[in-house]
Parts: structure tokens; C-alpha cells; sequence
């Protein structure tokens, strides 16, 4: 299976929070909800076409606690309730004891022994949805083969940072596209390290 990641950000880098102000308060963190005014049917159905190649998913503890306190209680039909909770959850955690939305399976120990094995099964992605230290520790295990970013048009000033410290990541871009309301849709296949290179003036053409 391939490894995805899907990130939403704002332009100053900030993941915390983007659905409401009570979805992600440490670190005394008040400016949450800052994806949902730009949110529309463009990136809905985008996110519903990502979420249909998924045969599972791949959380941190945080993540997982608050999907597994919010999805089932949906009881709206949207596009995407039936679906993320029916999928195989994945939690890597080596201090979860209970999981009460099922199935989920608890991941211990090594990520690259772990996940790896995931990996290295047939089928078609696991998906990270959120869990940015868990994709920053994938990225740096050499784990992920594709990153879904949806920059929302914002600057926050304050909250907690996307990928930090993660190291030496090459990315090629792959797709993109802006939706009406101004959300940037970039997805980036891995290509290995990042490349670095000396200015050594402007390129010319033959």
C-alpha cells in the first residue's frame, strides 16, 4: 500500500485547529477554526475522491481519540461518515489501552517496523488524515510516498506548526489546483532527500 498524508495549513504554517476552536486547545491555542470559512463543494468532493482509495487509516493518539469522540456521533448522511468509520483505523501508540471505534488496530514499537509492514501489504493507500508529528516521523522514516497539503488563505500568527522538524525531504509536485474559495490544493509525490544546489546565476536558453 502506498502512504499518504493529507494536511491542512495555513499560510504561516499553523495545523492546529483548522475545524473549530474547541477541536484542538493546547498549548492555550484560541484561534482554531480558521479551514471552515473557505471550506466548499470543490475541496468536498476532491477530499471525497481522495478518501475512496483509502483501505485504511493511519492516526496518532491525538488524532485518533478525537475522530473516535467525533465520527460516530454523525448522523447527518455527508459524504464521508460511513466511510471513516467503516475503514480500518491504524493508531500508532505505545500508551493507547482502549479503542471503542472499531476496527482499530494499535500499532507499538518501531514505526518502521510497524507501519512498514502496513506498507508492504497489497492494497491501495492508508491514509493520514491530521497527526502531523506522526507524518513528520513517517517522513523522516522514509515511509510516505505521496503528501495532500490544502493551504487555506490565512495567516494565524500562532499555534502549532506543520512538519517540524522533519528533515530533508524531496517533493515533486504532482497536481494542483485552487478551489472558489481560495483553498490551494498541492499534491506532492516523495522523491528521497532534498535536493540543494549553489546559485550560479540564471539559466539561459539554448
Amino acid at each position: 500500500m502506498k502512504i499518504t498524508i493529507t494536511e491542512f495549513v495555513t499560510l504561516d504554517g499553523v495545523s492546529q485547529g483548522p475545524g473549530s476552536a474547541e477541536e484542538d486547545p493546547s498549548g492555550g491555542f484560541t484561534r482554531g477554526g480558521w479551514f471552515v470559512p473557505h471550506l466548499d463543494q470543490a475541496f468536498v468532493r476532491q477530499a471525497s475522491e481522495w478518501l475512496d482509495l483509502a483501505d485504511g487509516l493511519l492516526l496518532g493518539r491525538r488524532t485518533y481519540e478525537a475522530f473516535a469522540r467525533d465520527w460516530p456521533q454523525i448522523t447527518e448522511p455527508d459524504p464521508f461518515t460511513r466511510r471513516m468509520n467503516s475503514l480500518p483505523k491504524y493508531v500508532v501508540s505505545n500508551t493507547l489501552t482502549e479503542t471503542d471505534w472499531e476496527p482499530t488496530t494499535v500499532l507499538r514499537g518501531d514505526i518502521t517496523e510497524t507501519v512498514g509492514a502496513l506498507r508492504a501489504e497489497p492494497g491501495r493507500e492508508l491514509q493520514v488524515h491530521g497527526s502531523a508529528r506522526l507524518a513528520a516521523s513517517l517522513l523522516d522514516a522514509g515511509l510516505v510516498d505521496g503528501l495532500r497539503l490544502v493551504v487555506s488563505p490565512v495567516i494565524i500568527g500562532e499555534g502549532r506548526r506543520l512538519l517540524t522538524g522533519t528533515t530533508d525531504v524531496g517533493l515533486q509536485l504532482a497536481r494542483s489546483h485552487v478551489t472558489p474559495t481560495g483553498l490551494a490544493i498541492l499534491e506532492y509525490d516523495v522523491v528521497g532527500r532534498a535536493k540543494l544546489a549553489d546559485y550560479q546565476g540564471a539559466p539561459t536558453s539554448a
